[in-house]
């Protein structure tokens, strides 16, 4: 748990070198993003949760249209992306508190919801629902089955968890969201594990 609780500091203390090996080293999980995406309306506004530097990923959405609200608690890569993308929104925030009072057509959690331990990510789905607009599409990606693993960054401990398939589903379920894909750990796509689901009920103002 302690490594957990280290991921808003190692960020931010490693963010221009993590920022420039993302933008160095491929995008081999564009087709993520890009299945994301197909089932957003044109124009639609992103929640981009963990948006980091906000290249490649912001930035393509973007390019593509698309609105893009970017949260980061790194103040390093948020002001990345200020200076990058000014026409967009950024903010400075832990998505485990985040309280927008607004809701979005799409909500993206990619390579970072499963920085967060078990139980903050069993409440993030509360926090999803919060923040969904009827019909909103929401992805994230996480681990095969339920446990922690510690990587390392730069020399630092990196942490990483995962639920249980069948716990994401029931907690997608009961925060309102029916699954749409469960897409499988694909090397030639970037080695992703994702989710993909879509909000129930009336939602609210975009």
């Amino acid at each position: 748990m302690e490594a957990a609780n280290r991921i808003v500091a190692h960020y931010e203390r490693h963010a221009l070198s993590w920022d420039a090996d993302r933008r160095a080293g491929g995008w081999g999980d564009k087709a993520y993003i890009e299945r994301f995406l197909s089932y957003l309306p044109a124009g639609a506004t992103v929640l981009d949760l963990g948006c980091g530097g906000g290249d490649p990923v912001a930035r393509h959405m973007a390019g593509k249209g698309f609105r893009v609200i970017g949260v980061d608690s790194s103040p390093t890569l948020v002001s990345l992306c200020r200076s990058r993308m000014p026409d967009q929104e950024w903010l400075v925030a832990d998505m485990r508190s985040l309280a927008f009072g607004r809701r979005f057509q799409g909500i993206l959690a990619w390579d970072s919801f499963f920085h967060l331990s078990h139980d903050d990510q069993r409440m993030m789905f509360g926090i999803f629902a919060a923040h969904a607009a009827a019909g909103s599409i929401l992805m994230f990606n996480a681990g095969p089955s339920h446990g922690e693993a510690i990587g390392a960054y730069r020399g630092d401990p990196l942490y990483h968890a995962s639920l249980d398939p069948s716990e994401y589903e029931a907690l997608m379920a009961g925060a309102g969201f029916e699954l749409i894909e469960h897409r499988g750990d694909d090397p030639a796509k970037g080695g992703r594990i994702c989710w993909i689901a879509r909000a129930l009920g009336i939602g609210g103002p975009v």
